[in-house]
């Protein structure tokens, strides 16, 4: 220790340990000006309990945004997403959300001030120099009296005083509480965030799922299935890749098995019927309830069938000539409409071709017409199939392609050889034992969980096909479930949920690709109208993809709610902020470091997109990411 001089305390004060005591005539002249001035100062009763307090504005400033100072004690009270009420001094209050931070940062000093970067470089010393934080808070609007918000008209003064609200309180303003749990928001213990399932304004308005691989699009797919089976809807999940296939069993991943643990959640299978095309095979043969289905081909729109196709111009002028004759051959033959029925006749007369094919028609009869064409081009005998044509029409088909002028044999030729591929895959319209369509109404019970495994489609056309029958066919039977719901009792109305149903769509893009919609736009069309139809009879669809650049906008304009996960290509992101509304800069930024499991979610009943801690799958998966 340095020596002191001997210098008296009333004169020069006094050092000791290192400490300076100011001597006493200065501290008499001290209190002398503190009395004069009014005394000590006193507490400011507006900061009591207070975090932070709010700084002044800079040029940089933005609206709807406003910079919070914490002491150094209070730094960790504001994490990311924390909600603050702000007490402004006007007397107006405000609630607004950590965007930015907690930054700590010296006092009177810059971070990178030369000193402090000096000292680091040289192996960091016993010097710190106080500090205090800052964070940057979203304003999510004025606090009512009521407790409601309203858009903010003004601005918080500086240095009024701010404070965090408790969990209850931050549930109440965040809007983010729903019967189908997806997961915690980041930052937050126990603070949930899920989907209402009897809000007509949220899933019916449809979903995106997006991320790339190994960003946990699959467990978020298989936690929303099992929430809504439990809040009783129906789902029918289009797994092209067989991920899911293993649904009904529960997890035995060790890492699903600790994240369930931590949250103290149980792995559970979730009981569902496996369908797949007859003669293809099921990436799960095993599986308990599990049903071959084949397709009808009267329920394709002919103009989608000429999409699919990929027929050309002169090909599918020849086709729809010929889908008319066999239309006017099922009449003439009494096989539809048949006679004494006035709702056939009704619906062949209102049948919207745009939408759906022409009851009763069949693939095999269609390629008989196709194929008396090409007889008649060539003058060559006319051999029918079909054996109902074979029994009681060949006379019928004769007359009906009197009418068709069949020039250009060769054209004929190649679409009848293109829907022989077709005919191929055997797969429309059998009649042998078991293997029957789906049965739609069954599948749209409340809780059933149906699983579409197109794992060995083996061709994309295939896949859009089945996708197209579908969509069509659930579309049809949940008009007429609704239909009956309405009209019903109200006492049952009062006592039931409405039939809602859910319809997922795994790899999205590559039956709504940019590039597909733009060679079937009459595909795209359907999916459009069972979009907008699905808004008012609780049908909802969830597009789920890794490649969301390849959905077109008209895509996107379809969906109000998102699940963002990971995606790191800036392209991407750049699109989907200019489609995506709500998702603050901060958020945006976040996208391409998100962990696995993690997401971005957006809600129309949320009051602002929230980052969330997606729950693990309590099913297994095939494939996990």
């Amino acid at each position: 220790m340095i020596d002191q001089p001997n210098i008296p305390e009333n004169d020069s004060g006094n050092i000791a340990n290192g400490i300076f005591t100011p001597p006493n005539p200065l501290l008499h002249s001290l209190d002398s000006d503190v009395a004069a001035a009014g005394g000590e100062l006193t507490a400011d009763a507006e900061l009591a309990g207070s975090i932070g307090v709010t700084m002044f504005d800079v040029p940089a400033s933005e609206d709807n945004s406003v910079t919070v100072l914490l002491p150094r004690d209070n730094l960790q009270r504001a994490a990311s997403q924390t909600l603050l009420r702000i007490k402004s001094r006007d007397g107006r209050r405000y609630v607004g959300i950590v965007a930015a931070g907690p930054f700590a940062e010296p006092d009177s000093l810059r971070g990178d001030a030369p000193m402090l970067v000096t000292i680091a470089t040289r192996g960091g010393g016993v010097y710190l120099p106080p500090f205090h934080g800052r964070v940057q808070v979203e304003i999510l609007g004025e606090e009512q009296e009521d407790g409601t918000l309203s858009p903010p008209r003004l601005r918080p003064l500086p240095n009024s005083a701010v404070f965090a609200l408790d969990d209850d309180e931050t549930k109440q303003v965040l809007h983010a509480d729903g019967d189908l749990r997806l997961g915690l928001v980041v930052g937050h213990d126990h603070l949930e965030v899920g989907v209402p399932s009897d809000l007509k304004s949220v899933l019916p308005r449809h979903t995106a799922i997006l991320g790339t691989t190994g960003g946990g699009k699959s467990t978020t797919v298989a936690r929303l299935i099992q929430q809504a089976q439990a809040a009783g809807m129906a789902v029918i999940l289009l797994d092209v890749e067989g991920e899911y296939t293993f649904l009904h069993e529960p997890t035995s991943d060790r890492r699903m098995l600790g994240a369930l643990a931590a949250r103290g959640l149980a792995p559970a299978g979730v009981p569902n019927t496996l369908y797949h095309l007859v003669g293809r095979d099921t990436a799960n043969p095993d599986h308990p309830s599990r049903r071959e289905f084949s397709l009808q081909f009267a329920r394709l729109s002919p103009y989608a069938v000429v999409e699919i196709l990929n027929l050309t111009e002169a090909q599918a002028e020849r086709f729809l000539k010929a889908y008319d004759a066999a239309k006017a051959l099922l009449r003439e033959l009494d096989i539809f409409p048949e006679p004494g029925k006035p709702e056939q006749e009704a619906l062949a007369l209102e049948l919207d071709e745009f939408e759906r094919g022409y009851p009763r028609l069949t693939l095999s009869i269609l390629m008989d017409v196709v194929g008396a064409c090409v007889s008649k081009a060539e003058s060559t005998e006319i051999q029918p199939r079909n054996p109902v044509l074979q029994r009681d029409g060949a006379a019928a088909l004769k007359r009906q392609i009197g009418q068709i002028k069949t020039d250009s044999p060769v054209s004929w030729r190649a679409l009848l050889g293109k829907l022989a591929r077709l005919n191929r895959l055997n797969v429309f319209d059998r009649r042998d034992g078991e293997v029957k369509p789906l049965t739609y109404r069954q599948m749209l019970r409340p809780g059933a969980v149906s699983v579409i495994d197109l794992s060995d489609s083996g061709m994309s056309e295939l896949s859009n096909l089945v996708i197209a029958d579908l969509l069509r066919g659930v579309q049809e039977a949940q008009d007429q479930a609704y239909r009956e719901y309405e009209a019903a009792s109200a006492d049952r109305r009062d006592r039931e949920l409405p039939p809602r149903v859910l319809i997922v769509i795994e790899e999205a893009h590559e039956f709504l690709s940019a590039e597909r919609i733009e060679k079937m736009p009459v595909l795209f069309q359907q999916v459009a109208r069972i979009a907008k139809r699905g808004r008012k009879r609780w049908l909802g669809l969830v597009f789920v993809t890794q490649f969301p650049q390849h959905l077109p906008r008209q895509v996107f304009g379809l969906v109000n709610s998102y699940v963002l996960h990971k995606l790191t290509d800036p392209q991407v992101v750049s699109t989907l902020q200019k489609a995506v509304s709500g998702i603050d800069e901060g958020l945006w930024k976040r996208l391409p470091g998100l962990a696995p499991g993690q997401a971005i979610v957006s809600f129309p009943h949320m009051t602002r997109p929230l980052l969330v801690s997606v729950d693990p799958t309590p099913a297994k998966l095939r494939l996990v990411e």
